[in-house]
This record gives structure tokens, C-alpha cells and sequence, in this order.
């Protein structure tokens, strides 16, 4: 993986630290379920005889037999004995889950012509109760088991992880992938989360999570790290009190004078250190979603807000809160129009410019073909690049939309949601081979001008309206 390679011994140091903790959770575990006796040893793969035994295990799990002990020694046994499963294994179990433990058709038929029936106020309520009742399906009590277990929340996360990624193959599991996400969405409910300033003297297993799971600009080592975290510099992160030492998401800012409109220079670790009592901008740079079982939980918008909130009563004389972010919808976008009609992209005049740029150096005048070469390096062609690219970025923001009428672009629809407006495009602002494969280079500026933010969220919610500047917008009409 690039980002293996990136992190280098990090990312090494954290998947050592990754099978520590799930040694360590069988061994717990096993001693929590320890007053059940032995268990059964399934095989990893979870043929069908040995699929017999989990089955049983759910059964009892269900059935509730004794006091709470019992109950978090039967959970315990089986959540170990998923932990057990490889990946064939796991995939087996889940999918067992999903077909035979869900809602039985039968009874919420049933339930359903008591609500019908129910004559007057009273009956209404005891049928709506056992509607609702009947509408809980036995694998999300079961499922709801693991919270009283140590690490059980972590368990949860992961499993759905792992879920999206069968989903697709086995339509199937849609319902309980579903039921878990619910579950998830209520116990990670903004009100529980707990905002925490990262920094150089964080634990260590923290700082190592942090330097994986950034997934806008890795981080390239310890001084890396020590560079964004450095008095200029702020990190913050959601945690749960479930999973104290693990962050949901974090973001990262960096205290300057003006608007930052290259990524390299914030990242420069040989750049002097800025004073964050003269800043007047706070630029996000990055904010990295940290656990992929969170998925379409949206807590990302309350991260901003509560950082701003944090960031205003110690830097009085911040008065600008702006992003510096990637458009990684852009390229692939742009090849598709390439593919389509190349001819229709680029007026005439932008046509002969590129030609005349290419005079000498050889190679076809192709777009497609000039952007897969290194064309940074040629000033004269960049130049040349420069007014159609940033040109057709700003079209691909505000004109292309989703079938659903939302920004075509993921990064996009996140600041628009959440309230901002698209202010900058900034040319050849992140020229590493990830910035020129997203966005040939370009990155844009989305402003949090804090007396907009409810009105844009509203628009772009409510009518699909983009809160643009008029020099995006004079951009993309050009």
C-alpha cells in the first residue's frame, strides 16, 4: 500500500500494535467467558459443521439464561470466537447473522393487524408497543451485548468495517449492516464525543494512530509530526469514552497571516516557526476520518465548530477560518471529458497556446497525454495549463452535481454542507503525485465566514445552491 510506504516503520509499529490488542482482547475475553467452561475450537474458515456451534452460540446469547455474568461470559466466548474466524470465516459469520437472525416476518405481520385492530387509545399503545417490539430484530439485541464488554465498542466498529466491504457482494447483509450502523449512529451521538487537543506530549499509541490514519497528506515520520504539532500549528480530535485511545476524526490546523494557498509551504518542516499570537487565519488543512466502521456517521461539521470555539478565546485576533483543501474528484472527472470529446474541452485559442508551449519538446498535444507526463517541470507549458485547467476545476465545482443534485465533488459536499463557501482556486498548490493524480495540482480554499454559515447550510441543504465567490464563479464562465 502507498500509504504503508509512506509512514514507513509507523505504519509497521501500529499494525504490530493492532495484533497486540486483539492478542490481548482473546485473552480477555477468554477469561470473561472462562465461567462457561470450554468452548468448542471452530476452524478459521467456518465450514458448515463447526458453523452449527455459532449458531448454538447465538441461540444462548439470545435466550438471556442467568444474571449479567452469564450474559457477558456468553457474549465474551462468542465475540472470541469471531476473533478467531479468518477473513472467509468472518464473512461466514456475519453472513449466518444477517439471514437467520433477522426480524420474523410472521410475527410483525401479526403485530401489525393488532395496530389495524386495536380499538381505541389504550389498545393502540399495546399493539403499537408490540409492533415495536416485533420490529427489533434478534441480531441487534445480540449485537447490542458486546457494549458491556471491554473493547466491545472497538469490536463493533470493526465488524462494520469489515461488513462494507461484503455488502456489495451479498446484498443480503444489507439489513444488518444497516441495524449496526443505526446502532453506532445512536451511541456516537455528538453529545458523547469529547474534543482533545493533540499534542507532542500525547501518548505515543495516539501520535502512532494519528500517523496512519491521516488520509489527506501523510505524514512522513516523527519530525513530520512534531512539524504539525508545533506552536503554530493545532490538532484536534473526537474521542469516545468507549474507545479512549482511539480518535474518530481529527483535523489539523495551521495559525498564519493571510489565507495559505500552498500546501508545501504549510508542510515545510524547514520553515521558520510562525507567532500564533500575530496569526489572523486559521487554515484546516486536513481532516482525516479515523475509523472506517464510522462511515456515514457524520460528526465532522460539530468537529469544526467545537475547534472554532476552542481556537477564538485563546487567538483573539483570528478573524478568518478558512480550509486548504484537495478536489479529488477533479482529475478523474476531467479524463472522463477527455475520453468523451477532447476537442469540445478546450476552446481554440487554449488549443494553439498548449501547442506552441509543446514546440520543441516533442510529444503529442493531447491534454490526456501532456497530464500524464511530468508537465510541472515545463514552466512554459504549466503556464499554458494554467487558465483551462483552473478554468474547468471551476466548472466541475459549481456546475457538475450527483444525481441527487449535490456537489459531483466528496470534499466539496462536505464544506457545503456543513456551511462554508468555495472562495479560492489556488494553481499547482500540491504538486506530489497525489495532487496532480486528484486535482492536476489544484487546491481551493473553502471560507467559514461564521455570520454565513446557517444561511449557506441551508441553501445548499434546502435548493442545492453553492455558495461560491465571484471570482470562482467568473472562473468557471470563462
Amino acid at each position: 500500500m502507498e500509504e504503508a510506504k509512506q509512514n514507513g516503520g509507523v505504519t509497521q509499529s501500529v499494525g504490530q500494535g493492532f495484533r497486540d490488542r486483539l492478542r490481548s482482547l482473546r485473552g480477555l475475553w477468554r477469561d470473561i467467558a472462562s465461567s462457561l467452561g470450554g468452548t468448542p475450537r471452530i476452524a478459521p474458515e467456518l465450514p458448515a459443521d463447526d458453523a452449527e456451534i455459532l449458531r448454538t452460540q447465538m441461540r444462548d446469547c439470545l435466550q438471556g439464561r442467568g444474571g449479567e455474568v452469564s450474559a457477558r461470559a456468553r457474549a465474551a466466548a462468542l465475540g472470541r470466537s469471531y476473533l478467531e474466524l479468518n477473513g472467509e470465516g468472518r464473512g461466514n459469520f456475519l453472513r449466518i447473522l444477517a439471514d437467520e437472525f433477522g426480524t420474523e416476518p410472521t410475527r410483525v405481520d401479526a403485530a401489525m393487524a393488532l395496530v389495524r385492530a386495536a380499538a381505541g387509545p389504550g389498545a393502540r399503545r399495546v399493539a403499537e408497543q408490540a409492533l415495536r417490539g416485533a420490529l427489533e430484530s434478534p441480531r441487534l439485541r445480540l449485537l447490542t451485548q458486546f457494549n458491556g464488554l471491554p473493547e466491545g465498542v472497538k469490536f463493533l466498529v470493526d465488524m462494520r468495517a469489515e461488513m462494507l466491504g461484503l455488502v456489495r457482494e451479498h446484498p443480503a447483509m444489507q439489513g444488518l449492516e444497516t441495524d449496526l450502523k443505526d446502532l453506532l449512529a445512536a451511541w456516537f451521538d455528538v453529545g458523547f464525543l469529547e474534543l482533545q487537543r493533540i499534542t507532542w506530549r500525547s501518548p505515543a499509541l495516539v501520535l502512532e494512530k494519528i500517523m496512519t490514519y491521516e488520509a489527506v497528506h501523510a505524514i512522513q515520520g516523527w519530525q513530520d509530526l512534531k512539524n504539525r504539532l508545533d506552536s503554530d500549528r493545532r490538532l484536534y480530535a473526537f474521542f469516545h469514552p468507549r474507545m479512549p485511545d482511539e480518535p474518530l476524526i481529527f483535523v489539523e490546523v495551521a495559525l498564519v497571516r493571510g489565507m495559505a494557498g500552498n500546501i508545501h509551504e504549510l508542510l515545510d518542516e524547514q520553515a521558520p516557526v510562525g507567532d500564533p499570537a500575530k496569526a489572523d487565519t486559521a487554515i484546516f488543512y486536513s481532516i482525516s476520518n479515523a475509523q472506517k466502521g464510522l462511515v456515514g456517521i457524520s460528526f465532522g461539521n460539530f468537529l469544526i465548530k467545537r475547534v472554532v470555539d476552542s481556537l477564538t478565546p485563546e487567538f483573539p485576533n483570528l478573524k478568518t477560518f478558512a480550509t486548504l483543501s484537495p478536489i479529488p474528484g477533479f482529475r478523474p472527472w476531467l479524463e472522463q471529458q477527455l475520453a468523451q470529446a477532447e476537442d469540445t474541452v478546450l476552446s481554440a485559442v487554449e488549443q494553439r497556446q498548449i501547442k506552441a508551449a509543446r514546440a520543441g519538446n516533442g510529444g503529442g498535444d493531447s491534454l490526456k497525454t501532456i497530464l500524464a507526463e511530468p508537465w510541472v517541470d515545463d514552466a512554459a507549458l504549466a503556464e499554458a495549463l494554467k487558465g483551462p485547467l483552473m478554468r474547468l476545476c471551476a466548472r466541475y465545482l459549481t456546475e457538475k452535481r450527483s444525481g441527487g443534485g449535490r456537489a459531483l465533488d466528496p470534499v466539496a459536499h462536505f464544506h457545503l454542507s456543513n456551511g462554508a463557501r468555495m472562495e479560492r482556486l489556488n494553481w499547482l498548490a500540491d504538486t506530489s503525485a497525489k495532487g496532480l493524480s486528484q486535482s492536476a495540482g489544484v487546491m481551493i480554499n473553502y471560507l467559514y465566514k461564521l455570520s454565513e454559515i446557517e444561511a449557506n447550510h441551508e441553501s445548499y441543504t434546502g435548493q442545492g445552491r453553492i455558495a461560491a465567490s465571484s471570482a470562482i464563479r467568473g472562473l468557471a464562465k470563462e
